[in-house]
């Protein structure tokens, strides 16, 4: 009975989330609305901040990592404009959580993590969920995953210095990125379109994220 009532609440919780936070504040794409009302969120949260996981805020991960608060979430999955048939990289898997929104909004998600406990962790609930169209690799995400490139759509969840050239590389023609850009007290999220091999940029608005750290010696990508 406990466990029934807590779902429920989640869910109220959920439900008040998209409609105060995202729809009222001006996301409109109602594929994206539905994602972020599906996915648990919750469930990508540790425990000690799981009482908070419908917060309009970020929380902390582990590893010096963040879960982004779910207005950047969305912003970010409405400005990619996904659709059903792309295949997506995701820079920086964290808990594993815009890994499952993605994998409701496109084909196959391939999702980069530095950190190999988050990595391991972030399969774990993927795969206790059964988010089946994800494979989360250990490695340097801003040396992207040549392997599956390109990608119709790149989303980067750490704030680079200047868009990576090899993400921008295996971005496909007329293909979309989102990524923060900048130092921690003046970055931008950024929208890029690749169009004839040029980098199209728009100023989403101001943010803040963590540091995209790149390790010395790159590591070669694991799958799990």
């Amino acid at each position: 009975m406990w466990a029934d009532s807590q779902t429920v609440r989640y869910n109220d919780a959920r439900q008040q989330m998209v409609e105060t936070q995202l729809r009222r504040r001006g996301i409109r794409d109602e594929r994206v609305l539905q994602a972020m009302l599906l996915v648990p969120r919750h469930e990508f949260v540790p425990a000690e901040f799981r009482e908070q996981s419908y917060e309009d805020r970020p929380l902390p991960i582990g590893e010096g990592q963040t879960i982004s608060q779910p207005y950047i979430v969305a912003i970010m999955l409405e400005a990619l404009a996904l659709s059903p048939s792309d295949v997506v990289l995701e820079v920086g898997t964290g808990c594993g959580y815009l890994t499952a929104l993605l994998s409701q909004l496109c084909q196959h998600v391939y999702s980069m993590e530095l950190h190999p406990s988050l990595a391991q962790q972030a399969r774990a609930v993927l795969q206790n969920l059964e988010y089946g169209n994800t494979t989360v690799l250990v490695g340097d995400g801003s040396q992207g995953f040549a392997q599956k490139a390109p990608y119709q759509a790149i989303v980067v969840s750490a704030a680079a210095t200047e868009i990576p050239r090899p993400l921008l590389e295996q971005l496909a023609d007329a293909g979309r990125m989102v990524i923060p850009v900048g130092p921690p007290e003046a970055q931008q999220l950024q929208f890029i379109r690749k169009q004839s091999g040029n980098p199209i940029i728009t100023v989403i608005e101001g943010c803040r994220f963590v540091p995209l750290v790149s390790p010395l010696p790159v590591r070669k990508p694991i799958a799990g």
